[in-house]
């Protein structure tokens, strides 16, 4: 269910601003998205899977919460990661 190392190091090499970025909000937000879709898509076959469910729920609090101290920092950057992952605000 988790992300894989190759597919975290993709989407890390898409959303870093440098060489050595692994941190950046870009990037976690990133890796929350595709773990949130992966979970979602989990949660429609396992209806009664409430521990997935509480963990999903923990997840996409998060990247609110990172989406909106990226808001406050630099609305430019925020606007274009919106737009990348295809998120509605």
């Amino acid at each position: 269910m988790a992300l894989t190392k190759d597919q975290k190091l993709e989407i890390i090499a898409k959303f870093r601003q440098d060489e050595h970025d692994t941190g950046s909000p870009e990037v976690q937000t990133a890796l929350l998205t595709a773990s949130i879709e992966q979970l979602t898509e989990h949660l429609k076959s396992h209806k009664k899977d409430n521990h997935s469910r509480l963990g999903l729920l923990k997840q996409v609090a998060k990247r609110r919460r990172l989406l909106n101290f990226l808001n406050r920092v630099d609305q430019e950057r925020y606007q274009k990661l919106v737009k990348q992952l295809k998120l509605s605000k």
